[in-house]
């Protein structure tokens, strides 16, 4: 009786019209009975008391689409095996609502987009066609992700939903181009209806629907994929077809016992994960299905992010009193010391991205010392520690590059657990505000980069307006003119209420005394691992000191030379430039590799031997390398300059001497060659197309190269010849 005693609470609460929430109170995760679940489902639905849309309409089946909706209806209810006149009156409704549903929300109905499969747990409960109709309405709006496309949002959060708890898993799909569109589209559009047994689905939409959580697919979808590692690793070297239809079909071994372990282990991986992505993307990924595309707001992400909110609070006593099985960060900060020195949370180990070209070996060091001291955090536990690394850059896109090489690193390592905080530093300090003093560790407002910017700006605003602005339009001014700190003030406009003017005085001084306490302890291993290399001094891992360097100006072509015709027409620009950074070249509108390259070139022929390409009588120099992509990923290259040409050829992982061509460029498209100021290493060759006097830059190759400087001169005398 007492197993039982649920049940007769379960269906007074009915009587007496009960909420969602103490639904889920009675059931804890239980099952339904089959006779309550048609009343569970509605009320977890919020349809209850929903009127009878299907009133107004006007029984016309006229779409465009109707005979492809018809006859994939009609294909679908005889798989099932029903007698005949079941069959019409399936198919009769089936039809109707989607019929309707299209009309109302003007939306186009296209074969296999999990529509007709997710009526059907619907259609079981045997209810009138308008309360089938008003579910699925729901279930559509609340739990299916929107756009679930190839390329659409769904399937690039859940690439980084892997990538963050399982990167060797994610590492071995990237390389065999699986991308989870390929094989996860199904269970995403129909919650799993289009591979489980319908008695699966039914338990499965029980325990679902109780959690009110419309993210709770993508850990059910991840939780399949990770149960089943072993046997992916196992069939690694097969063709993508055959792998891609392994991951297809998985679900269908899923049954009706496993449904509560299935459950509860994505409930696990839940709270395993940071959970701002989800505040970040609710509106982007669910919300009322329209025919509007959504922009792919994560398609290029290097790795999960996590928001400046969830950082702070994650560092709170209460936080982790509340929740001492959920996430716990490591903070990573990233910034240059000198950056470093002007501000930083207290809570942060600084591992400083410019050591990762500078002085390899001392970054290896202070990677070693990361490990070390976050090993300790985690055994004394303390709330500045935790084995979730979250990586902190300036907020600066042209200085994050150096972050995202660091992050790129420890994922090429597959480590587990690795995040990006949006918006970097400038974040921190924005959401902080009036309140920095007391939460930021030797901050310096005269050396600060943020505040002076700030500073600088607000003088500018006031210049050009003599009417006292609100602090709307001062924020929309700073955006305009500072992309540097655009992404972290859109961020904080975007999450109102995280903002930092409704955060109360009493969170900022708890979370300043957690902050301060654990400063020393941070501290201490800091100062135990990390050697930061005078800015000046010689950079021994290098093939030149930063005096040598400081020299080198290698000069193609000014007005003044009498070197013969002008490239192109244009004003030779091709030089080595010392003076300043060059900003990063915007990729969104073409693909690297792709512009420039050459038109003889069969890239059906790019896998070679690198010993023996690298001998052939026209190479006349070769330099190990690493490409270096926008998104900080690094790859061990080979890049060879023949008299006509430059290629790049990228090492192929496990296969001794083989290598693929990436790059085959004419030496006469080269139009710029520009190194970092900071990292002489570091090349860009660019490329372009001359635009009356001025250049229309159309590609870039990056590459790091220990003999820059003996790499670019060779290149550079060849470009003259050419010329």
């Amino acid at each position: 009786m007492d197993d039982n005693t649920w049940l007769i609470e379960l269906e007074s609460a009915l009587l007496d019209e009960c909420s969602v929430n103490e639904i889920g109170q009675i059931c804890r995760g239980r099952t339904i009975p089959e006779s309550l679940r048609p009343d569970v489902w509605q009320v977890c639905l919020n349809v209850r008391d929903k009127l009878d849309q299907l009133s107004q309409f006007n029984e016309i089946y006229d779409l465009p689409f109707q005979s492809i909706l018809r006859k994939d209806v009609e294909q679908f209810v005889d798989n099932l095996g029903n007698d005949d006149e079941d069959k019409v009156s399936v198919v009769s409704d089936i039809e109707s609502i989607l019929t309707f549903y299209c009309k109302n929300r003007n939306l186009k109905y296209e074969t296999n987009n999990g529509w007709i499969e997710l009526l059907l747990p619907l259609l079981s409960l045997k209810l009138i066609r308008s309360e089938t109709y008003n579910l699925f309405e729901s279930i559509r709006d609340t739990y299916i992700p929107k756009r679930c496309v190839k390329n659409g949002n769904v399937f690039h959060v859940f690439r980084l939903l892997i990538l963050y708890h399982d990167p060797e898993l994610c590492t071995i799909l990237d390389t065999k181009r699986i991308t989870p569109d390929q094989y996860a589209m199904s269970w995403f559009s129909s919650l799993f209806a289009s591979t489980c047994t319908l008695p699966v689905v039914l338990l499965m939409w029980d325990l679902y629907f109780q959690q009110t959580d419309p993210f709770l697919v993508f850990f059910l979808s991840l939780t399949m994929l990770i149960n089943a590692r072993d046997q992916i690793i196992a069939i690694q070297n097969k063709s993508k077809e055959e792998i891609v239809k392994f991951l297809t079909v998985m679900p269908c071994a899923l049954e009706s016992d496993d449904v509560i372990d299935f459950c509860s282990l994505a409930q696990y991986y839940s709270t395993k994960t940071p959970q701002s992505f989800k505040t970040d993307m609710l509106q982007t990924l669910f919300g009322i299905q329209s025919s509007t595309v959504e922009g792919n707001v994560l398609s290029q992400a290097l790795c999960l992010p996590v928001s400046v909110y969830e950082l702070v609070e994650n560092s709170s006593l209460e936080s982790a009193a509340s929740n001492p099985d959920g996430v716990r960060f490591f903070l990573v900060d990233c910034r240059p010391a000198e950056q470093y020195n002007s501000g930083h949370l207290s809570t942060a180990f600084h591992l400083d991205s410019d050591l990762m070209l500078q002085e390899p070996a001392a970054f290896q060091t202070a990677v070693q010392g990361l490990l070390r001291s976050q090993q300790h955090s985690i055994e004394v536990n303390s709330s500045a520690g935790g084995e979730h690394l979250c990586f902190l850059g300036s907020g600066r896109m042209d200085e994050d590059i150096y972050t995202h090489m660091v992050v790129a690193s420890f994922l090429q390592k597959n480590t587990q657990y690795v995040s990006l905080l949006t918006g970097g530093y400038a974040a921190i300090h924005d959401y902080f505000g009036d309140h920095m003093v007391d939460c930021l560790e030797d901050h310096d407002p005269i050396k600060c980069l943020v505040c002076s910017k700030n500073q600088i700006q607000y003088g500018k605003n006031n210049n050009n307006n003599n009417n006292n602005s609100s602090d709307v339009n001062l924020r929309k001014s700073i955006n305009n003119n500072n992309p540097s700190t655009s992404t972290s003030t859109t961020t904080s406009n975007a999450n109102n209420k995280y903002d930092k003017r409704q955060s109360s005085t009493d969170l900022f001084s708890k979370l300043s005394a957690v902050m301060k306490t654990k400063s020393a302890e941070v501290k201490g291993k800091l100062f135990d691992y990390i050697a930061n290399p005078n800015v000046g001094g010689a950079m021994h891992n290098n093939q030149y000191s930063r005096n040598e360097s400081s020299n080198l100006n290698i000069h193609h072509a000014s007005a003044s030379d009498k070197n013969g015709k002008r490239y192109r027409n244009v004003a030779p620009v091709f030089s080595i430039d010392e003076d300043h950074d060059e900003p990063d070249f915007n990729t969104e509108n073409y693909e690297i590799g792709e512009t420039s390259q050459d038109e003889n070139w069969d890239k059906s022929n790019e896998i070679i031997s690198i010993q023996s390409y690298i001998k052939d009588k026209d190479v006349i120099k070769s330099f190990k390398c690493q490409e270096v992509h926008i998104n900080g990923s690094m790859y061990d290259s080979y890049l060879i300059v023949t008299n006509t040409h430059m290629i790049v050829v990228r090492e192929i992982e496990n296969k001794k001497d083989k290598g693929k061509i990436i790059v085959r460029r004419p030496l006469q498209s080269i139009v710029k060659i520009t190194a970092k100021k900071r990292h002489r290493n570091l090349i860009t060759f660019k490329y372009g197309v001359p635009d009356g006097d001025t250049l229309i830059i159309t590609d870039m190759d990056r590459l790091l190269i220990p003999n820059a400087s003996e790499a670019t001169k060779i290149i550079s005398n060849h470009i003259l010849k050419q010329l």
